[in-house]
């Protein structure tokens, strides 16, 4: 692994934590479904314009329409929607956490299903940092969380691991671009659609808001898509994903930050935990590839 691919790696982490903070910021002033589905239609759309300048063809190989429509409903629809809504009752850090144990939800039904060999570390890994998420979810219960909020979260995460395993080495083949604008476009067809049937549209205005918008749509909505694939297809998927074990700290970090969400030590253990799971699950199955 190169300089440029552990830069590439760090890079995207923390623009794929900082967009818990943001959405946070968004949902706390603008119904979620309808601003995560203008979101998606403005990154789409900037994806698809910067991808057509830059050569990159609509005609994609089978895989590659496969991967933008599962991940489009499964990612930006399920995930990120999911994700949106829940946090008009939950904290970023609390979305951010649980959103961190996809990789060892992937690890662990390739384990099961897929009959992956992971070796001991790895396995000790797995259930290390699923016991770091309990750890950190016995402490918030204690604190009054909201179940439905929590409950969406889960459906989303799993929905992305899903979505993980079933496009595997599916978006190889370039047009890299091209594939994360109309994944935007799948998105922003049906969060937007959802949104503005079910949703009133009651916007509280402000700087901050107009600011968190514009930065979830430029920097972990297409920015940090864009930097995953090019990792991938630089480094492989085992390894890029092994970059996901910074995500709990930079995302509990940065929420703590912006929004001043308090530190409890029962999170602080968790998601140390949960980051060393993490890296032995990833680095035990980069071993095995």
């Amino acid at each position: 692994m190169d300089i440029r691919a552990i830069l590439m790696g760090l890079g995207f982490a923390l623009m794929w934590s900082s967009a818990f903070t943001s959405a946070r910021i968004i949902v706390s002033a603008a119904p979620p479904l309808t601003a995560l589905g203008l979101r998606f239609l403005i990154s789409g759309l900037l994806g698809i314009t910067i991808a057509l300048i830059l050569g990159q063809s609509w005609r994609l190989t089978r895989a590659q329409w496969r991967a933008t429509i599962i991940f489009g409903i499964c990612q930006n629809a399920l995930y990120l929607g999911l994700n949106f809504v829940a946090m008009q009752t939950i904290e970023a850090s609390l979305a951010a956490i649980i959103a961190s144990a996809m990789p060892l939800i992937v690890g662990l039904f390739s384990w099961i299903f897929l009959k992956e060999r992971l070796g001991k570390v790895g396995i000790m890994g797995l259930f290390a940092g699923l016991g770091g998420v309990v750890i950190i979810m016995g402490a918030r219960l204690q604190g009054g969380m909201d179940l439905y909020g929590v409950s969406l979260c889960l459906i989303a995460v799993f929905a992305l691991a899903f979505a993980t395993l079933a496009v595997r080495g599916a978006a190889s083949g370039g047009n890299f671009l091209m594939v994360v604008g109309l994944q935007m476009m799948v998105g922003a067809v049906l969060t937007g659609s959802i949104g503005l049937a079910t949703e009133p549209l009651v916007i509280d205005w402000s700087t901050r808001l107009v600011l968190a918008f514009l930065y979830t749509t430029l920097v972990p909505g297409l920015a940090a898509t864009l930097v995953w694939f090019l990792l991938v297809e630089r480094i492989g998927a085992t390894r890029a994903a092994t970059f996901h074990f910074l995500n709990p700290f930079f995302g509990v970090a940065i929420a703590s930050v912006l929004l001043n969400e308090a530190l409890r030590l029962g999170d602080l253990i968790g998601v140390l935990v949960i980051m060393g799971g993490i890296l032995a699950v990833q680095l035990s199955r980069q071993g095995r590839v």
